[in-house]
């Protein structure tokens, strides 16, 4: 994960941008990936457990495979509704996302043998967490063409 990459993609979102698929705004979109990479440096923890077989596979799927990102797949653990916006402006949430991103480089710069739970999936070393993550934010920059 390229911050300098993604902090120039993030240049082209604005609060106007338009959908192109899913429920969340600009601003909801950039505060879904700060909790999504702070989950993975272990910044908000979840509790621990063993995936069973389905989500083994779907993690076989997802990270070791070229399929992109399905459209429509929900997060584990959040319902039907948008969550409350944390920050009080998209720009103010693009700088919170490339500070995550900075911490996660420095987590995993200190514990490069670490292993971080995701929410379907499990533990994930950091190569795995490089693959969810690249996929995980073209699929979210996809839904507003950036």
């Amino acid at each position: 994960m390229k911050k300098e990459t993604i902090e120039s993609r993030l240049k082209n979102l604005t609060e106007t941008s338009e959908r192109q698929f899913g429920i969340m705004t600009p601003q909801h979109m950039v505060e879904h990936l700060i909790l999504t990479v702070k989950l993975s440096y272990g910044r908000i923890k979840i509790p621990e457990f063993e995936p069973n077989e389905k989500q083994l596979m779907q993690k076989q799927a997802l990270i070791y495979s070229e399929i992109q990102f399905p459209r429509g797949v929900r997060a584990p653990g959040l319902g039907e509704e948008l969550l409350e916006l944390r920050f009080p402006d998209l720009e103010t949430s693009k700088l919170q996302l490339l500070k995550s991103i900075e911490e996660y480089d420095s987590f995993f710069e200190s514990n490069p043998e670490s292993q971080t739970m995701h929410p379907r999936f499990g533990k994930m070393t950091y190569e795995e967490w490089e693959r969810f993550h690249k996929k995980h934010f073209e699929h979210h920059f996809g839904q507003f063409g950036i």
